[in-house]
């Protein structure tokens, strides 16, 4: 990718300048709200916390809140730019801390020459933050500094231009150690670069595993052994070893790991030959690694390579580690972070580059495959799983250690309620899969033979969502699930045209549209069909639920459905729901899909419909129908015709909270509602929104999605007789996962109730 250098003065300079702000998270929008958020009111929190220090935590952003310090004398591959200049850089970094793991950042440059200065400032800023990242200070420096402050301060103190490298790196060599079927205490390590980084990755190794004896540093000058007096200091002192080698092409002969953290271009294609069988090369200087990754594989077709660019496979970066790392140790209020906390997140991230990755992954990455091996070794920093595997790994060692200063009980809370802080997964979502396990509710996927649709039925599998029945050609589906190494025990497959039931199913299907103009041999045919076979699977019991759509038209995919299946007993409509997920709320959206201009009797039915479906998730519906006046202040036939349906729907289920007609901004804005609408019963805002028409509700949802960044779970189709859900066509597996979860939820919920 070409970056201009307009581009990037642009990008820092339009609109606000810089890329942070600080945004209030409480309301400040009265006079009570002044006098809660400042004086008189704080004085309270400030007794508190003056009673008991740790209160702060509860009462304050403390814990949730990092300092990236920074003197700018070793920034990026600028080197000693100083403190302002350094200033872009260490914004930059609190956008990552902020992305990955939800942590606030106030960057700190400071006018610092010697470490006494930088670990004065530092500890004068305990009080006001939970963790201190050391950003860009020059070695030794760094190593004075991080020492003397993680030895006096009672918060993390972590330097990750030493412990990210390390922590990344170390990952990738575990993975492409066993990859290369070699021991680590065995191998041959030599490490190019003395700096803070290579000498905190070489004691991180060690920890690991590597021979000390087995490891060779070299720096500008050459090899460290010794006895060498030529630009030494204490930290390389303790690499030197005895060995006649004093070159950095002497060295590599016959190594089995190379690990650059240096400058470009030092390895050349014979020195890489000269490794031994399968060679490890991690050339990580940037942006140019030490070797050229193209030269590296021409050199040696069986190289193991990663780097520290993007547009090559492995890349060693670093924001895989800390904002996870930080995100462990603030939340069980750790002491510092100790080795066996980066050692947690160590194995964390070898052992996630070795699961299955999520097609959203793979779409973020231009499509490519991933799987583990000689070109995935470490995972993508754009997988949001990473979080859920490194943050609770780090926390749990930091507890089994005794740095952390409060217990975590439940895991699987902690690691949803990561989900729910960077909006992985919605409550939504893992509520229905929740409900779902161990039912046993078969679901029939018409399109069985898609590759997604395989992936999928596996996920279903091993989470217990349900049991999953493909229709398609058995030797394509069993032939496709080889190639992709998916097991097939639990799936099971139907050839629509060897069906045992065929007849059984041709006759029932004939005596429903014998007067509709279909022949017997025309519903044979029909038949043949996996849409129409799955939904007569459904209609006779032999399938729960169906799931369709992933590659035909939404027309195509319920026509069959309706046909077969039919509505729901006293349902005149079907309709469509979309649930749209923001990074902290859920909302119900309906009619989104099939009603194109409702009358108020279709509305109040769609209302009743969707809150049915809210409550299947263990929400309490609290409905709008929205328009674009608010209670009665425009009288014209759109917005009559919305307090026509709110009327007709109270009547329907008079225990239903909903109101309108209403705008949407209302809609959602309690203190609005509150102070100019105190008449009206949505008390605390909708979370379910019904539209006037199908244009509104078309629209709103694709706002929410592409403009507004929510995740969209739908169309869930209501109305049906019995389970039917139509996918997106060319949607993700996971979203494939999710309907299915929600379709199995349906029918639970129908078999309950003795409609199904």
């Amino acid at each position: 990718m070409k970056i201009r250098v307009e581009d990037v003065l642009q990008y820092h300079s339009t609109g606000k300048r810089g890329k942070v702000e600080v945004v209030p998270t409480k309301p400040c929008m009265t006079q009570r709200d002044l006098s809660l958020a400042y004086t008189p009111g704080v004085a309270e929190v400030c007794r508190v916390i003056d009673k008991e220090a740790d209160a702060a935590y509860e009462y304050t952003s403390k814990g949730n809140l990092v300092a990236v310090l920074s003197n700018g004398t070793a920034v990026l591959g600028l080197g000693n730019i100083g403190p302002l200049a350094g200033k872009p850089v260490m914004e930059g970094k609190g956008v990552l801390f902020k992305r990955f793991a939800d942590i606030d950042v106030f960057d700190i440059e400071i006018n610092a020459k010697t470490p006494e200065e930088i670990i004065a400032v530092a500890k004068a800023l305990e009080p006001t933050f939970g963790g201190i990242n050391l950003e860009d200070i020059k070695a030794p420096d760094c190593f004075v500094v991080e020492e003397t402050l993680k030895a006096s301060m009672n918060i993390p103190v972590f330097h990750d231009d030493q412990h990210g490298t390390a922590i990344i790196s170390s990952a990738a060599l575990l993975n492409a150690l066993e990859i290369a079927g070699k021991d680590i205490s065995k191998v041959k390590i030599v490490v190019n670069g003395a700096g803070a980084a290579a000498i905190a990755c070489t004691k991180l190794y060690i920890k690991l595993g590597a021979g000390m004896e087995n490891i060779t540093m070299c720096d500008s000058k050459g090899v460290i052994y010794k006895g060498r007096t030529d630009s030494m200091n204490r930290y390389k002192e303790e690499f030197a070893r005895e060995t006649e080698a004093r070159t950095l092409g002497q060295a590599l002969v016959g190594a089995d790991v190379f690990v650059g953290l240096s400058v470009a271009n030092v390895v050349t294609k014979d020195m890489v030959r000269s490794m031994a069988p399968v060679p490890i090369i991690f050339a990580m200087a940037n942006p140019d690694p030490e070797i050229a990754y193209e030269d590296a594989v021409d050199a040696r077709a069986d190289v193991i390579m990663a780097t520290g660019r993007s547009d090559y496979p492995n890349q060693v970066n670093n924001v895989l580690g800390f904002p996870f790392i930080f995100r462990g140790a603030l939340d069980v209020r750790a002491r510092n972070i100790n080795d066996e906390m980066k050692i947690a997140a160590v194995n964390a991230l070898a052992t996630l580059a070795k699961e299955p990755v999520p097609d959203s992954v793979k779409v973020a990455y231009g499509g490519i495959d991933l799987q583990f091996g000689k070109e995935y070794i470490i995972p993508k920093p754009f997988d949001p799983r990473v979080i859920t595997w490194v943050a609770p790994a780090v926390a749990k060692a930091a507890i089994e250690t005794g740095t952390a200063r409060v217990n975590i009980d439940d895991w699987d809370k902690y690691t949803f309620q990561l989900e729910e802080r960077m909006g992985i997964t919605r409550s939504v979502v893992r509520t229905a899969i929740t409900k779902s396990q161990g039912s046993g509710i078969r679901i029939v996927f018409p399109e069985g033979e898609e590759a997604k649709i395989l992936h999928a039925a596996q996920i279903i599998i091993d989470e217990e969502i349900a049991k999953p029945v493909l229709l398609g050609k058995r030797a394509q589906i069993e032939m496709k699930a080889h190639e992709m190494k998916i097991d097939m025990e639990g799936i099971e497959v139907i050839e629509p045209s060897r069906f045992e039931k065929s007849q059984e199913y041709v006759d029932e299907f004939f005596k429903m549209r014998q007067r509709k103009g279909i022949t017997r041999a025309e519903a044979a045919r029909y038949l043949e069909r996996p849409n129409y076979l799955g939904a007569m699977m459904v209609r006779m019991g032999d399938a729960d639920g169906l799931v369709s759509g992933l590659t035909q038209s939404y027309p195509n995919t319920i026509r069959p459905a309706l046909q077969v299946i039919g509505m729901q007993e006293k349902r005149t409509r079907v309709a469509g729901l979309y649930i749209v997920m923001t990074k902290r709320d859920t909302y119900f959206f309906a009619d989104t899909t099939v009603n194109v201009d409702p009358t108020a009797e279709d509305l109040a039915e769609i209302a009743i419909m969707t809150a049915e479906v809210v409550r299947r998730f263990n929400m309490v519906p609290r409905v709008a129908m929205l328009s674009f006046s608010n209670f009665g202040n425009t009288r014209l036939p759109q917005s009559i015709k919305v307090q026509q349906a709110v009327a007709l729907a109270q009547k329907l289920d008079p225990t239903l909270s909903i109101d309108g007609e209403v705008q949407a901004d209302v809609a959602l804005s309690p203190d609005m509602l509150e102070e100019v609408y105190p008449f009206s019963s949505l008390k605390n805002g909708a979370n379910t929104l019904i539209f006037p028409d199908l244009n509104a509700g078309n629209i709103a949802y694709k706002l929410m999605g592409k403009i507004g960044g929510a995740a969209l779970l739908g169309p869930i189709l209501m109305g049906m007789k019995k389970p039917v859900h139509v996918l997106q066509q060319g949607c993700d597996v996971n979203a494939i996962v999710n309907i299915a979860a929600v379709c199995a939820v349906e029918a639970i919920d129908k078999v309950r109730n003795g409609s199904h």
